[in-house]
């Protein structure tokens, strides 16, 4: 939820951000005169409390038949009150909910544009050049038959399309993916976490999944329950209607979990494998600082994500993520794209988002300065999403063959220097 305060005084910012996302402007002005009308019904209902509050002191000293007119009078100021705070009630809770739909105020560095319209910060390492090694690279999908490591086939028996079993050396390498990433995390002093992957209405809409995003999340309605897409999910509204200790901050955690995602819009798209699935783990970073530090945070969190792709010995990419490719609570978001040699070009492995006090703000967390609370900044960042992640180690370490070479950083997790076919 962005500031009224910044609505008010400087609106052109909000529609020019609202312009830039390619999202309702006209929004901006409804929510204006939504919060004139709750700020409108708050005076009307405190001044009819203020001369409720006389009129008591008046009856108290009164006696007689001028007391029994009072009295009379007191119950239809009461009635005027009550109506009055049911009003003030109704204007708030419009003036919220309406205030809700529009997005985080856009960074200005960062590129304007839809989905094809970011720009590449970085290339890191090179691909792999299969023509000199002799042999043209096969897929993730058919490397996984021949290690016995992925099955789709059964998984759609089972479950449906875009389902997986990983098994033998695939489930092998999750575990190993994941022990990496969580003591790398706990290295660089983050608190590692096992976050529930159900979560209830207000953590969900708090951190911003149910508007653009809702229609990707699985809500078990009888339950009143969301599946979460994400651990950033639990990890934001860990801290939900608290107020943090700011000599504390940041305070950073790494949470694994189990995701659950509709894949809604992409019907046809990357079908074959497990590049997109409704199902996958992830370790994601999460942290809560002071707005001032946010920025710089970002940069941090980023360069972990890098360190671990660098651990992968995996060619890669960071963009800058366009206006209208950001997620509603992201100001801006860089993403690093593993290369995947198969299909000649960069696929997302990881995020990171600086939200600001976006999210704070909808779950109420705050932090203490000189007496004041005010709301702190949340930032995610991917570590480790695995289907991605074992997609792009088995494509670039594969050898003619159809055996893979571990990379060094997994080896200690896995005790092994290569999969073998089985």
């Amino acid at each position: 939820m962005i500031d009224l305060k910044i609505l008010r005084d400087n609106p052109e910012i909000v529609r020019a951000s609202q312009r830039g996302r390619g999202e309702s402007v006209e929004l901006v002005d409804q929510v204006i005169a939504a919060d004139d009308a709750r700020r409108a019904a708050i005076v009307e209902f405190e001044a009819l409390r203020a001369e409720q509050n006389i009129f008591s002191k008046s009856v108290g000293a009164a006696k007689g038949d001028d007391k029994t007119a009072l009295l009379a009078a007191g119950k239809l100021l009461s009635a005027k009150v009550k109506a009055a705070d049911q009003r003030r009630a109704e204007a708030e809770s419009a003036c919220r909910n309406l205030t809700l739909l529009l997005s985080n105020l856009l960074d200005p560095a960062a590129p304007i544009g839809g989905e094809e319209d970011f720009v590449v910060l970085e290339n890191v390492g090179t691909p792999r050049d299969f023509s000199k090694d002799g042999f043209a690279p096969k897929d993730h999908v058919t490397l996984g038959k021949l290690l016995g490591a992925i099955d789709t086939e059964r998984a759609t028996k089972v479950s449906g399309a875009r389902f997986y079993y990983l098994t033998g050396v695939g489930a092998l390498l999750e575990f190993a993916l994941i022990n990496f990433a969580i003591s790398s995390a706990v290295k660089a002093g983050f608190t590692p976490m096992i976050t529930p992957v159900l979560v209830k209405p207000p953590a969900m809409e708090g951190t911003g999944f149910l508007g653009q995003a809702a229609e990707n999340v699985f809500n078990l309605e009888k339950d009143e329950f969301y599946l979460v897409g994400t651990s950033e999910v639990p990890l934001a509204a860990y801290h939900m209607d608290e107020i943090l200790d700011h000599e504390k901050l940041p305070m950073r955690y790494a949470g694994y979990s189990t995701c659950f995602r509709r894949e809604a819009g992409t019907y046809g798209k990357d079908t074959r494998g497990i590049i997109r699935v409704h199902q996958f783990d992830k370790v994601e970073m999460f942290s809560f600082c002071k707005p001032e530090d946010a920025i710089e945070e970002h940069q941090r969190l980023l360069q972990w994500e890098k360190d671990f792709l660098i651990a992968m010995e995996i060619p890669f990419r960071v963009i800058d993520v366009a206006s209208g490719d950001l997620g509603s609570s992201a100001i801006r978001k860089f993403d690093c794209e593993a290369w995947i040699p198969t299909q000649g070009t960069y696929r997302e492995v990881t995020s990171t988002s600086n939200c600001t006090e976006f999210q704070a703000r909808r779950l109420n967390i705050r932090m203490k300065v000189d007496g004041n609370t005010k709301p702190v900044a949340t930032l995610n960042g991917t570590l480790v999403a695995i289907p991605r992640m074992i997609v792009a180690i088995l494509e670039n370490h594969q050898n003619a063959d159809g055996s893979v070479n571990v990379p060094k950083s997994l080896q200690p997790f896995l005790g092994m220097s290569r999969f073998e076919l089985v």
